[in-house]
């Protein structure tokens, strides 16, 4: 999407079927930082055995609450950062293709510029209904909820609103094998009804797969749309000047069809087949190669900035949405989900000289990152159409997951 200013439940991992397994690696290992503690954790399973858990403060918040950052360190030496501000996912450190670790992924270096400047919603997590919803309104159990319309000239509301859930301090817990953040929404937070108790779940294995594992339970019907909003250069986050991510070749393996947009890009509920359009990546392309499109679709969005439909789909397995390899590092990122659909952006709307200065000390700039962002169709809670609405009712349990599995070249 562009850019905005403005437990117990038992996930099985090793699933064949359904986990995706990356060529172990060796390579160089890093210091870990000073934290207020770190602890090595012993499992049975060898994907997670000897993995490090640490923590450290990352600043606090304008209402005085601290916000921590938690790292997960693999057996080999990968790792990824986790804030509890907006159960964010700030870094991703993996090897290249010469074993040198490489963060690729775009954030900032404490909690400050993700509260005061929260441009583009970095690697938060994205609720309670991600992407967009037409004129902010929509009837649940014949009830008619307005929420706030922080987009589009306030003709939309996106990623829940400036008080979306990337923009809340989650409780952190950690666990044998990752990371559990939990919130609970209360009924008529930022519009939406319901008590509702959400958690997050990180888990990072011993072959570079980062699990992202959503649950939510509600007291009484409403509307869920969970993602995550990591913007990704695997040719390392250093890279922040405008179009360094276009070398990147993109594979998009099961989408052959994407929702159509209308002007201020919402979908109109009719399919465009990808076939014959700059938007088909079922054989990989060069981001480079197609970006520059005069489709109509292209131009709205001022690059990628579409839903893709994912073939097959059907809310359990988990199917390979993406695969993004850049040359320079050798390091490939595959996105797998349980999803109907993802959102494929080129970071069109970065750039704006609101933002902050990012990790490296450098503004992030136009189409300097990419996202992949699984999700229900956008808006579908309106859309005649799309036939999952991302509607949670009353006793029941939202489950949904998302798999970035990261792999080098030998």
């Amino acid at each position: 999407m562009p850019i905005d200013f403005n437990p117990h439940f038992m996930f099985n991992l090793n699933n064949n079927n359904q986990s995706q397994k990356i060529v172990h690696q060796e390579f160089l290992k890093t210091q870990p930082p000073k934290d207020t503690y770190t602890k090595t954790i012993k499992v049975d399973d060898n994907n997670y055995a000897g993995i490090k858990i640490s923590k450290k403060s990352f600043g606090k918040l304008k209402n005085g609450e601290k916000a921590f950052l938690y790292t997960i360190t693999n057996k080999n030496g990968a790792s990824v950062d986790l804030s509890t501000f907006g159960a964010t996912l700030t870094s991703v450190r993996v090897p290249d293709k010469n074993g040198k670790l490489v963060d690729v992924t775009q954030g900032y270096d404490s909690v400050t510029p993700y509260e005061t400047a929260p441009v583009g919603h970095a690697g938060g997590t994205i609720g309670p209904y991600a992407n967009k919803i037409s004129d902010g309104k929509f009837t649940l159990n014949n009830t008619e909820y307005t929420l706030e319309c922080n987009k589009d000239n306030g003709k939309t509301h996106s990623h829940g609103g400036t008080q979306g859930l990337d923009v809340k301090n989650w409780k952190a817990e950690p666990l044998k094998d990752g990371i559990k953040f939990t919130y609970l929404k209360k009924d008529m937070e930022s519009g939406y009804p319901a008590n509702v108790e959400t958690s997050v779940v990180y888990k990072f294995d011993n072959d570079n797969n980062l699990h992202i594992l959503y649950n939510a339970k509600t007291d009484k019907d409403t509307i869920i749309n969970l993602t995550n909003h990591t913007y990704f250069n695997l040719d390392g986050a250093e890279n922040t000047s405008e179009n360094s991510v276009l070398d990147h070749t993109v594979t998009l393996p099961n989408s052959s069809k994407i929702t159509r947009n209308s002007k201020i890009a919402v979908p109109t509920g009719e399919f465009t087949e990808v076939e014959n359009t700059p938007f088909d990546f079922r054989t990989p392309k060069k981001i480079g190669d197609v970006i520059n499109s005069d489709h109509e679709q292209i131009k709205i969005g001022s690059g990628f900035d579409q839903n893709y439909c994912i073939d097959n789909y059907d809310g359990k397995t988990l199917i390979e949405a993406a695969s993004v390899k850049s040359e320079k590092t050798g390091i490939t990122l595959k996105v797998s989900t349980n999803l109907p659909g993802f959102q494929f952006y080129t970071a069109n709307h970065l750039g704006k000289s609101a933002q902050p200065a990012g990790k490296s000390g450098s503004r992030y700039e136009k189409r300097s990152s990419l996202c992949v962002e699984p999700q229900f169709y956008p808006n579908a809670i309106n859309t005649e159409n799309f036939k999952e609405k991302g509607i949670l009712k009353a006793g029941e349990e939202y489950n949904r997951e998302i798999v970035y599995s990261f792999s080098t070249d030998k």
